[in-house]
């Protein structure tokens, strides 16, 4: 393994859209959501230690999860765990990993990962991982990995991609004409037909060096937080100091930040099975179902005239279900969902008004 590659798997967000099974006091990426026997933080750690050397895999986390990711991940040390005090979004979570590994290789070339994604044929992404590392090595660009789609999809980001080829690299490379945040179902279809537009993985490869280049140029405000005191990282002061960095950083992503402004910016593009797991519907879509079409958890339901439906139960209660066509049964804890499958995006709604109604401690 090249000793200059390293990896940083953002595993702080709250993944609210799985609720109740996931919830802030422990989010999905720390849950075996796949029922694999392994959480998504382990899985996506797994995958990567395959190309990357454990020692150079960083884990940025919100400090509450810190205990989650120590247990879950024994192998690594507690340095390699970056504690967030609070929720900035993914520019500070990156800029505070920069400065981290600049701090002990100013060299290296960084694939950037969420914790919680689904990667079906790992063979070929990791593959797609290696060459974009290679290609980061030798160019100072700022590379993303982008995924053929295979229906016009309302719920990701799409990146368009120039027709031409880089001269002299991989043939499925391209360079970025546009960022889309997620469109509406007519928009959708135009980016689908047109061939030009690939699903936003929220994936990035980059050498140190141009990526904290590029915050010096688009983000110098936030940059200028992480580098006011060097001296701090690394030492016991660094939690204090990074304290207050993000007390002071403003909220924002680095695709907005940086990859919808910088110039070099290239896409992989390729098929590897890839989900950002974002829903309910999401999992539905990758997981096994029976004769039914149901996914089923739950070694006690009893199941009668169900079908096309998401079942989620714990393992210690009988439960019978009966009639039910395209819904979503979720039980955990002192909390039980159904809501219909098709209207999933109103569970985002429905746990403002538990917060409202009945206060933090259910979410």
């Amino acid at each position: 393994m090249n000793k200059n590659h390293y990896c940083v798997i953002m595993a702080g967000g709250i993944g609210s859209r799985f609720w109740p099974l996931s919830k802030i006091s422990k989010p999905k990426q720390f849950l075996d959501i796949l029922g694999t026997g392994r959480t998504l933080l382990q899985a996506t750690y797994d995958r990567f230690s395959e190309i990357i050397m454990p020692e150079n895999i960083l884990i940025v986390t919100n400090s509450a999860y810190n205990d989650f990711v120590l247990e879950q991940l024994p192998d690594i040390d507690p340095s390699q765990v970056l504690r967030e005090p609070m929720r900035k979004n993914t520019a500070p979570c990156i800029a505070y990993a920069n400065y981290k590994i600049k701090l002990v290789n100013p060299d290296a070339t960084v694939v950037v990962s969420p914790a919680d994604h689904l990667i079906l044929k790992e063979d070929i992404f990791l593959g797609e991982i290696q060459k974009a590392l290679e290609v980061a090595e030798s160019d100072s660009v700022l590379l993303t990995l982008g995924i053929k789609p295979n229906r016009p999809e309302t719920g990701y980001g799409y990146i368009q991609a120039n027709t031409s080829k880089f001269p002299g690299r991989p043939d499925n490379l391209r360079k970025v004409k546009t960022f889309t945040e997620k469109p509406d179902i007519d928009l959708a279809r135009v980016f689908f037909e047109s061939g030009e537009f690939y699903w936003n993985s929220g994936i990035f490869i980059w050498s140190l060096k141009s990526i904290m280049g590029a915050f010096e140029q688009f983000l110098p405000d936030v940059d200028s937080l992480f580098s006011s005191d060097l001296s701090k990282y690394g030492t016991p002061e660094e939690e204090e100091f990074i304290t207050g960095v993000y007390s002071t950083c403003k909220n924002i992503s680095v695709d907005y930040g940086i990859m919808e402004k910088a110039e070099d910016v290239y896409v992989f593009f390729s098929d590897f099975g890839w989900s950002d797991l974002g829903s309910w519907g999401s999992l539905y879509e990758h997981s096994t179902r029976d004769m039914n079409g149901n996914m089923l958890r739950g070694n006690n339901v009893f199941a009668y005239d169900v079908k096309d439906s998401i079942i989620n139960l714990p393992d210690d209660k009988i439960i019978v279900l009966q009639g039910l066509d395209g819904y979503i049964v979720v039980e955990s804890g002192n909390i039980l969902l159904v809501c219909r499958k098709e209207e999933e995006q109103r569970i985002k709604q429905f746990v403002h008004d538990v917060k409202l109604e009945k206060g933090e401690e259910y979410l």
